[in-house]
């Protein structure tokens, strides 16, 4: 089920992403299910709806390296 969300003052597509999803390695289906919405800019402007598809996110690696252990 997609939701709709409304922009808020300095938002770029990847803010929205990560603040609905968890992660910005969602924007391409976002932009793919808002027609036109690149054509906005990189900063929307305030108050822009955009639908927000159900995506399945993708999952951090099970295995976490430390560079400083």
């Amino acid at each position: 089920m997609s939701r709709n969300v409304r922009s808020q003052q300095g938002d770029t597509l990847d803010r929205l992403c990560h603040r609905h999803y968890g992660t910005t390695a969602v924007t391409e289906p976002v932009l793919l299910a808002n027609p036109g919405l690149c054509e906005l800019g990189p900063i929307l402007p305030s108050g822009t709806a955009v639908v927000m598809p159900e995506i399945a996110t993708p999952t951090p690696a099970a295995r976490t390296v430390r560079l400083w252990d």
